[in-house]
């Protein structure tokens, strides 16, 4: 069984053992492998800002990320809400971007580590800018200034 079976198979069995009834694909893209969720029960995962996506999506990585032979990482989705949720972040960085050039630098979050990288990810696109994550917790603050 490869990699992204495994996934899907543990995927599908965490969900049946929380009692939803779902439907679970897989999309290995450059930018990291995609979980998808579907179906009535999805719903569950998305209550209370989505905190139980959040957290099946830091169990998959753990349990798996070591086992890719690149730098991706498994982003698992659940009726596309984080594919809407991660374009707002990038606008969100987009605007910081703007605002540090012209005011100095600008703070985003508290941010999980998976929207950090999102967030480093969408300033690394501009050479002007740099980004630094602050904080010692799980949660952290991301700094957007420009490069000196």
């Amino acid at each position: 069984m490869d990699l992204n079976e495994r996934v899907l198979d543990f995927t599908r069995k965490t969900m049946a053992a929380m009692g939803l009834t779902v439907d679970v694909s897989i999309d290995d893209t450059p930018d990291g492998i995609r979980v998808a969720i579907s179906g009535q029960d999805g719903e569950q995962l998305l209550r209370r800002r989505a905190e139980a996506l959040d957290a099946l999506q830091v169990i998959v990585n753990t349990a798996f990320r070591r086992e890719l032979n690149d730098d991706r990482s498994f982003v698992v989705d659940c009726l596309d809400y984080r594919k809407g949720k991660d374009a707002e972040l990038r606008q969100m960085a987009r605007l910081m971007m703007e605002k540090a050039k012209s005011s100095g630098p600008q703070e985003i979050g508290p941010l999980n580590p998976y929207s950090r990288r999102l967030v480093h990810l969408t300033v690394a696109e501009d050479p002007a800018l740099s980004s630094e994550s602050i904080g010692d917790a799980f949660l952290k603050t991301v700094i957007v200034s420009v490069r000196r």
